[in-house]
């Protein structure tokens, strides 16, 4: 048999004032949330829910000896609207033959987390363990964002449904959690119930799915939190797969919309946006990155006065930029030329300390935060005043370290640069747009990668104007290989890793603004 038990959810807590009978503060991850004028049952009840797993069955009981049969209307709206709140977690636990399910009643001992703890005059209590007595928990439902939430449908016994190609299941203290993209909920597996994710791989009905040592109820009851989780998938009213033909969720590979999803709808998760996850775990990381051990050459600055007065105006360079990826072979591009390139575009202009304590930088290029992660490493086939290798540019001091010859790894960076632009020859410049993730990572949660994917997108479009106000050839990539640049520069992957890959070289007959050929009826 089993037995099903509610919660507040995990990361919630309950405090009340002694002063101020009948208010009850919840505190939650989107903020405190306050419920005025209770009667004694309901408060009776909230204070079980945060103690630890309880029925509804016996929530209806204390609010019934506290506030008589009239409360239980109340009491069941409430906990409707905490259900719908995602501030609740709800058990399905396994009674072994002859047991029964305890619940913990005021008087008793509750596991650790939800002892009741004087603070400033309140009484606090935080979100226990499922606190049974030889039951054991199999499937948990657990809001990870935030709601509103419907219930699904009721499973009929001969629908037919099957796991979602979008769920993802990840190892946690001894269990897995099963999730997919677009709800704040997830399912909590023990192992006892981890079998079914197997048994769902394929079209299945609930009547003809038998889970080995779980009672058929049992598994129903898991499969309604599978369902309430948005796990399960079940044909459209014509027969056919919604994830899977023509529909639109066919177009999306599970990596793509869950890092679409993840960064575009705050409410499947509840940490969003600057929640600073490793402020007191990690120092924030310096604007500089530590220098490279090889030669340094310095850049001489450009007079950007001067060029003002003679470059084309913003307007001509949107209009005439474009792809290239021609390279002039007889004149190649110049130490001097890519100097100037790098200072217009990603040189750092001065910094300061944010209020968080965090170091900041001010460049030419907009960046969220003004963390300015990005780092740009020219791989150099042939620059004019430049040795053959990869260098990387030290923005906040205007100038070029060397941090590799040229070997295996610098080759097929080369290669694989060279095929994905379509181009017979190697690209005089290859530009290796890397982030230190730190940088980003210490003060932005869940959107973190998705905002240096933003930075970079900004960081092309720069290099892009630039290139084609000086008449050189830029081409930017979609695509590049972060371990074989890992391998060139000796650096971590997870710390700072290749984002992004223009090509750049001497443009052939070139003039600043106008690129040979160009036609706005043939964009690029």
């Amino acid at each position: 048999m089993h037995t099903v038990q509610v919660r507040l959810r995990r990361d919630a807590g309950l405090s009340e004032p002694e002063e101020t009978p009948g208010v009850v503060t919840l505190a939650t991850p989107f903020g405190p949330a306050t419920l005025r004028g209770l009667p004694p049952g309901a408060v009776a009840a909230l204070r079980a829910l945060a103690r630890g797993g309880t029925s509804e069955d016996e929530l209806a009981r204390t609010v019934t000896e506290h506030d008589g049969e009239g409360g239980l209307l109340r009491w069941h709206l409430l906990l409707r609207k905490l259900s719908a709140g995602a501030l609740l977690e709800r058990a399905v636990l396994l009674v072994p033959s002859g047991g029964e399910a305890v619940v913990p009643s005021g008087g008793e001992t509750v596991p650790s987390g939800g002892e009741t703890v004087p603070s400033g005059g309140e009484t606090v209590l935080s979100g226990g363990e499922m606190a049974t007595a030889g039951a054991e928990p199999v499937a948990v439902l657990r809001p990870f964002g935030g709601g509103p939430l419907r219930p699904a449908a009721p499973l009929a016994a001969d629908a037919r449904v099957r796991l979602s190609r979008f769920a993802i299941a990840v190892p946690e203290d001894g269990r897995l959690v099963v999730r997919v993209p677009r709800s704040p909920l997830g399912v909590e597996l023990a192992p006892a119930a981890a079998p079914l994710l197997g048994l769902l791989a394929d079209w299945t009905t609930p009547a003809g799915l038998a889970c080995p040592g779980l009672p058929a109820e049992t598994t129903a009851a898991v499969l309604g939190l599978f369902a309430d989780a948005g796990l399960l998938v079940r044909p459209t009213p014509e027969g056919e797969d919604p994830e899977r033909g023509a529909a639109p969720l066919a177009q999306w590979s599970p990596a793509d919309l869950w890092l679409h999803t993840r960064t575009r709808e705050p409410r499947t998760t509840g940490r969003y946006g600057g929640t600073y996850p490793l402020r007191g775990v990690q120092d924030p990381l310096p604007v500089a990155p530590p220098a490279f051990a090889g030669p340094r050459i310095a850049l001489e600055p450009p007079d950007l006065d001067a060029i003002a007065k003679t470059e084309a105006s913003l307007t001509d360079v949107l209009e005439a930029r474009r792809s290239i990826r021609e390279h002039d072979a007889a004149a190649p591009i110049t130490l001097d030329r890519l100097g100037e390139l790098l200072y217009r575009t990603m040189r750092q202009r001065r910094t300061f300390t944010g209020e968080d304590g965090q170091e900041l930088a001010d460049r030419p290029y907009p960046s969220g935060g003004a963390v300015h992660e990005l780092e740009v490493y020219p791989l150099v086939v042939s620059c004019e005043g430049l040795e053959p290798g990869l260098w990387h540019y030290a923005a906040h001091a205007h100038a070029l370290e060397r941090v590799a010859d040229p070997g295996p790894a610098t080759r097929t960076l080369l290669d694989r640069a060279r095929s994905a632009a379509m181009m017979t020859e190697d690209p005089q410049v290859l530009l290796i747009v890397t982030a230190r993730f730190g940088r980003v990572m210490w003060k932005y949660e869940t959107i973190a990668y998705s905002l240096i994917l933003k930075h970079v997108g900004v960081l092309y479009q720069t290099f892009y104007l630039v290139a084609t106000a000086m008449g050189l050839a830029v081409c930017g990539l979609g695509g590049g290989d972060a371990a074989e640049f890992a391998a060139a520069s000796g650096l971590d992957p997870h710390a700072e890793g290749s984002v992004g890959e223009l090509l750049l070289g001497s443009r052939k007959g070139g003039v600043a603004g106008t690129p040979p050929g160009w036609s706005p009826e043939v964009p690029s």
